[in-house]
C-alpha cells in the first residue's frame, strides 16, 4: 500500500507543495510492513504517536524469498524480534549488528532501510497528530442553519429556549437549567463564566449538569470523571481554548483544582519540568496550556471548595417535595415508554445547531456604571464582576436580534446590551445574588427554612437536635453541626436542660430570609427602574452627540466551501 501525504514548506515568500509517498504500509495499525528486494520489516504494534522525543518499536526482521543452497532450513524461518528506541543510536547500532550476524545479511542495506523507516514515521506521526488536532466540525446544513437562525432570532428568546430545554428531558429547575445553559454558552466569549451545582447526595446534581451538557456540541465539551495531578498541562497549547469542561463530581478532582483555578483565572496555565534527551542529556522543557475555559462541577461540600466557588456561579438543586413527584412522573413515563425519544433528541440537535450558529461579537453594556450591587452581598468585587458578566452573556445570546455596529475610532465591531437583557439578568441571578448576600452555606439555609417551616406548623419556637433528627429525617450528626453553625451565628439560642442533660434550642426570627430577599429584589427593581426613568426621560430630550459608529446588518456567517 503507497501513502501519499502532502505538506507544504516556504520558499522565497511562497509555499510550495511537496509530496511524499510512504513505501511502508501502514493499514493495520497494529502491524507496519516495510519491505526491500531483500528484507520483510515488522513494527509489532504500529508506534506512539505521542511523544516526538522518542520512537521505541518492537521491530521484526526477517529474509524474504531465501531459496539458496547455503542457507539451512532453520534459517530460512529465522526473524529477529526486538524492542527498541530509534532515536537511540547505541541500541539500533547494536541491533543492525546482531541482525547481519543472525540472518547474514549486509549491514549497510539494514542501516540505510532502518533510516527510511525513521523517516516515514516521523512523517506518519506528524500526519497523525495534524488530524488529531483539527477535529472535523460538523457542517449544517441549509435547513439546520435556517431553524436554528429563526430560534435565534424569534421573540421572547430565554423563554423559548428554556421550554425546548425541558423538552429535551430536563425537568423542573426552570431557573437553575437557563442560568446553566447561558453560562454553558459564554465559553465562546473571551470572559467564560463556570457554575457549581450544589446540593444534598443523589438530589439530580449530576444529571442536571449532563443533560444541560447534552445541548451543547461535542465537539465544544470535554467531560471528565477523574482527573490525574497533572492532567491539565498535557494538553495541547489550544486544545482547550474555548471549550465546556464538564466534571461530574469535584471530589475527583482533587489534585487538579489549583490550576483548574489559574485555568479560570489567568486563562492559561504553565509547568516547567526536565527531561532527558535522546543523547541524555538534561533539557527544560516548558508546557503551556491556553484558554478561557468554562468550568462545571458539582459537589455536595462547598466549604471544602471554596476557593473555587468564589469564582463561579452557585446553584442550589431543588429538593422539594413537587420537584421531587416532577422528577418521579417523568421517570414512570419514561419507564413506560410514552417518552417520545425521538422529539428530545430532535430538540438536543436543535439547540446544539444553536450554539454552533453563534458568532464571536463584542459586547459593550451602556448601563454598567449604573448597575449597582444590593448593599449586603458578600466578596461585591468578584460578584460585581460575575453579575456584569452574565448580563454581557444575555446579550451575547441575543446576538442576531441587536444591531451590530462598528466604532469608527478603534474599527472595533459590537452589540449593546439593552434593558431587556438587564431585566433578564436580574430575573435568572435573584437566587445567585441572594446566596452571595447570605452568610449561611447554602445546605445550612436549606435546612434552616425547613427547620422554621417545621417549627411553624408545630406551632412551637423550641426543639432538640433528635427531635428534629426524626421529624426531617436527617442524620443527627448532620442535625448537630448545622444547629452549631446556627447558634454560632446568633440564628438560635441554647439553653441547658440540667436534669437531663441535653440542649434545647430556640430561633431567634423566623422572617430574617425574608427580608433578606425582599431587600436584595427592591434594590435590584429601584436599579432597573432609574434606568427605565433614564432611558425615557432621555428620549424625550435634546440629543446628545453620538459616538461615531455606524450600523452593520448582522448576518449568520456561512460555511467555508472547501
Amino acid at each position: 500500500m503507497l501513502l501519499t501525504i502532502n505538506h507544504s514548506t516556504k520558499r522565497g515568500g511562497f509555499f510550495m507543495l511537496k509530496t511524499h509517498v510512504m513505501k511502508m504500509n501502514t493499514e493495520n495499525t497494529n502491524c507496519f510492513i516495510y519491505t526491500t528486494d531483500e528484507l520483510l520489516i515488522e513494527l509489532l504494534g504500529g508506534v506512539r504517536v505521542e511523544g516526538l522525543d522518542r520512537m521505541r518499536v518492537t521491530m521484526k526482521v526477517s529474509v524474504k524469498n531465501r531459496k539458496q543452497k547455503l542457507y539451512t532450513s532453520e534459517l530460512a524461518d529465522l526473524a529477529i524480534r526486538h524492542n527498541l528506541d530509534l532515536y537511540n543510536d547505541t541500541q539500533v547500532e547494536k541491533f543492525v549488528r546482531r541482525v547481519a550476524e543472525k540472518l547474514e545479511v549486509g549491514s549497510i542495506t539494514l542501516t540505510k532501510a532502518i533510516a527510511e523507516i525513521i523517516s516515514e514515521l516521523e512523517v506518519y506521526r506528524l500526519t497523525q497528530l495534524s488530524k488529531q488536532e483539527q477535529k472535523p466540525l460538523k457542517q449544517l446544513t441549509e435547513q439546520e442553519r435556517e431553524e436554528a437562525l429563526n430560534l435565534l432570532k424569534s421573540p421572547n428568546l430565554l423563554m423559548k429556549t428554556n421550554e425546548l430545554i425541558g423538552q429535551s428531558g430536563v425537568i423542573g429547575e426552570e431557573v437553575n437549567r437557563l442560568l446553566m445553559y447561558l453560562i454553558f454558552t459564554s465559553r465562546k466569549r473571551e470572559q467564560p463564566l463556570h457554575i457549581i451545582s450544589l446540593g444534598s447526595s443523589g438530589i439530580g446534581k449530576t444529571y442536571l449538569q449532563e443533560k444541560v451538557g447534552e445541548l451543547i456540541p461535542t465537539e465544544d465539551k470535554l467531560e471528565i470523571t477523574v482527573l490525574s495531578e497533572n492532567a491539565l498541562y498535557y494538553f495541547g497549547q489550544h486544545e482547550l481554548q474555548h471549550k465546556l469542561i464538564l466534571i461530574e463530581d469535584l471530589d475527583g478532582a482533587g489534585t487538579v483544582l489549583y490550576p483548574l483555578r489559574e485555568l479560570q483565572s489567568k486563562k492559561f496555565i504553565t509547568k516547567t519540568l526536565a527531561q532527558k534527551t535522546t543523547t541524555g542529556e538534561t533539557k527544560t522543557v516548558h508546557l503551556k496550556v491556553e484558554g478561557p475555559v468554562s468550568v462545571a462541577g458539582c459537589t455536595t461540600s462547598e466549604q471544602v471548595y471554596e476557593d473555587n466557588a468564589n469564582r463561579s456561579f452557585l446553584i442550589y438543586i431543588d429538593e422539594s417535595k413537587e420537584q421531587d413527584e416532577k422528577v418521579m412522573e417523568y421517570q414512570r413515563k419514561r419507564s413506560a415508554g410514552t417518552i417520545d425519544r425521538a422529539a428530545e433528541n430532535n430538540v438536543k440537535q436543535l439547540l446544539q445547531n444553536t450554539q454552533r450558529v453563534l458568532q464571536p461579537v463584542q459586547i459593550r453594556n451602556p448601563y454598567a456604571e449604573q448597575l449597582l450591587l444590593p448593599q449586603g452581598v458578600f466578596k461585591p468585587r468578584r460578584t460585581n464582576a460575575h453579575y456584569l458578566a452574565f448580563i454581557e452573556a444575555v446579550t451575547y445570546y441575543h446576538q442576531y436580534q441587536r444591531t451590530e455596529r462598528v466604532d469608527e475610532d478603534t474599527g472595533e465591531m459590537f452589540i449593546e446590551t439593552t434593558l431587556e437583557d438587564v431585566k433578564a439578568a436580574n430575573h435568572l441571578m435573584k437566587a445567585v445574588l441572594l446566596r452571595k448576600s447570605d452568610e449561611l452555606t447554602g445546605a445550612c439555609r436549606n435546612y434552616y427554612e425547613r427547620l422554621k417551616q417545621w417549627l411553624q406548623q408545630n406551632k412551637t419556637s423550641i426543639f432538640t437536635s433528635r427531635e428534629i433528627s426524626k421529624a426531617l429525617r436527617l442524620p443527627i450528626s448532620t442535625v448537630k453541626r448545622h444547629n452549631l453553625a446556627l447558634y454560632n451565628s446568633g440564628y438560635l439560642q441554647r439553653k441547658e436542660n440540667k436534669e437531663t442533660q441535653s440542649y434545647h434550642y430556640e430561633v431567634t426570627s423566623f422572617e430574617d430570609y425574608e427580608q433578606l430577599q425582599n431587600n436584595l429584589i427592591t434594590a435590584l427593581e429601584q436599579v432597573y427602574s432609574q434606568l427605565s426613568g433614564s432611558q425615557a426621560a432621555q428620549l424625550v430630550s435634546e440629543p446628545v452627540k453620538p459616538m461615531k459608529i455606524k450600523r452593520v446588518r448582522r448576518v449568520a456567517q456561512q460555511p467555508s466551501k472547501k
